[in-house]
């Protein structure tokens, strides 16, 4: 019989996998549909500069999420730093920092996150972030102050 994965396995597979940056194998732990959510006012969703910053409902979403990301970055300036994963049932919670640079203005930023996961029978069927959205506005926009 076939054993489903807890959510903590689960939490730590998206996180091996977003390590190693191959968005269609991300995408396989996400349900059809998944509620994603980020936390940015709804009239900044998909401004030219953050194309990946929208909602999102579908593992090809989701693989497309991950690749603006690494298109709008410039590769191999990029850190993120995992301090906590807490655990209750279905939920998990993943706290930490990332570190990027954006590829049009050449800024570095870093901005502190909380991910709010959900997973039920082994898929994900929530992904919400919270995130500090100055910093990256500020990195695209060649601002001052940027993380």
């Amino acid at each position: 019989m076939f054993a489903t994965p807890t959510t903590r396995t689960v939490v730590e597979d998206l996180l091996h996998r977003i390590g190693h940056a191959e968005p269609e194998h991300i995408a396989e732990l996400y349900a059809e549909p998944a509620d994603w959510r980020l936390n940015w006012p709804e009239d900044e969703h998909g401004r030219t500069a953050t194309p990946w910053i929208r909602h999102r409902a579908t593992r090809a979403d989701a693989a497309d999420h991950y690749r603006d990301i690494a298109a709008h970055h410039v590769p191999g300036q990029a850190g993120t730093e995992i301090e906590r994963i807490l655990v209750d049932g279905e939920d998990a919670v993943v706290l930490g920092e990332i570190r990027l640079t954006a590829r049009p203005t050449g800024r570095p930023y870093r901005a502190r996150f909380a991910l709010h996961l959900t997973v039920r029978n082994g898929l994900i069927v929530r992904h919400h972030v919270y995130e500090d959205t100055l910093a990256v506005v500020r990195a695209f926009a060649g601002g001052s102050g940027a993380g």
